[in-house]
Parts: C-alpha cells; sequence; structure tokens
C-alpha cells in the first residue's frame, strides 16, 4: 500500500494545492479590485478639481454679472439725470431766446446786376454797429457756409456772389447776433 498512496497523492495535498490556487486567484481579484479602486479614486479626485473650478467660474461669472448689471443701472440713472438736465436746460434755452428782443435789420432781395443770381440787401434799422454772423445754406446742393458782416448804423449792405455766395430761390438765410433773436427766412 505504500507504493498506491506514493502514486497517487494525498487527498490533504490536493486540498492544499486547491486552496493555495483559490487563494493565489483570490489575492490576484483583490489586488486588481484595488487598482481598480486606486483609478477610480484618482478619476473622482480629477473630477472633483474639475467641479470646483467650474463652481469657481460659475460664481466668478455671476459676480461680474452682477456688477455688470449695476453699472448698467448707474449709467441708465446717470442718463436718465441727464435728459432731465438737457430738458430743463433746452426750455431756459428756449425762454432765453424768447426774450432776446428782434435782430433790428431788414433783409431783402434782388437780382444781381451782373447777372448772377440774387443778391441780399441787408439794412441795420438801428443806432449802432452790429456784427452779424450770416449763414446760408442751399439745401439742393448741400452747400453750406459762413461769413461776418459788419453792419454800420442806419446803412445798407448788398451781400451777394462777390462776397461769396450767389444767392437762389429757395436758398436759406439766416442772421445772428447774441443779443438778438436770429434772423431766420427762405430766398424767395
Amino acid at each position: 500500500m505504500n507504493e498506491a498512496s506514493a502514486a497517487t497523492p494525498h487527498p490533504g495535498r490536493r486540498g492544499l494545492v486547491a486552496a493555495l490556487l483559490v487563494a493565489a486567484l483570490l489575492f490576484v481579484a483583490v489586488c486588481a479590485l484595488a487598482l481598480y479602486a486606486f483609478i477610480l479614486n484618482v478619476d473622482l479626485g480629477e473630477l472633483k478639481r474639475q467641479l470646483s473650478k467650474e463652481i469657481e467660474l460659475h460664481q466668478q461669472s455671476e459676480r461680474y454679472l452682477t456688477e455688470t448689471r449695476n453699472q448698467l443701472l448707474a449709467s441708465q440713472r446717470e442718463i436718465e439725470q441727464l435728459r432731465q438736465q438737457l430738458a430743463y436746460k433746452e426750455s431756459d434755452y428756449q425762454a432765453a431766446i424768447a426774450a432776446k428782443p428782434a435782430l433790428p435789420v431788414t433783409v431783402s432781395f434782388r437780382a444781381s446786376r451782373l447777372g448772377m443770381g440774387l443778391v441780399a440787401v441787408i439794412q441795420n434799422t438801428s443806432d449802432r454797429y452790429l456784427t452779424v454772423m450770416l449763414s446760408v445754406r442751399n439745401p439742393t446742393l448741400s452747400a453750406v457756409k459762413r461769413f461776418k458782416l459788419d453792419l454800420e448804423p442806419r446803412s445798407t449792405t448788398d451781400f451777394g456772389h462777390l462776397e461769396g455766395w450767389q444767392f437762389a430761390s429757395g436758398d436759406e438765410f439766416a442772421l445772428y447776433n447774441d443779443e438778438f433773436a436770429a434772423l431766420k427766412l427762405t430766398v424767395p
């Protein structure tokens, strides 16, 4: 029986080999699971960092949006205040213009003696020297010019193409002086 027992391994040895084999397989499985858990932990940590960055960016965006909204509201309030001031200033300006006396000047037009358009005949009806700004505009050609005129008391001044503007029917004519209301008319 000794020979037979030597040829066939003991059932206890077989169980030991099987148990060792199972233990080795379990050890490899536990190591694989531990490695997988480690990789998941690293990925989870990276996701937490990304989520933290996203939350911080979102908070920064919210703060920027709030600041921008506050700046917009402040700008809108300032614009409204400026509008109110402008409306107030416009009414003051209109009142000041209405309070100014009429410019003591009469204007008529005659044909040019040289046949070049019309000539403005500007008459100072006051007893004082007047300096006026003459503004003329041709709406058809979109041409505009300004001239400074010194008008002597109780005098007449001709202004036409020789002085810098050839008047035509429809031209807009205006005389300005700070002390008087503007004189505006359209050339007949």
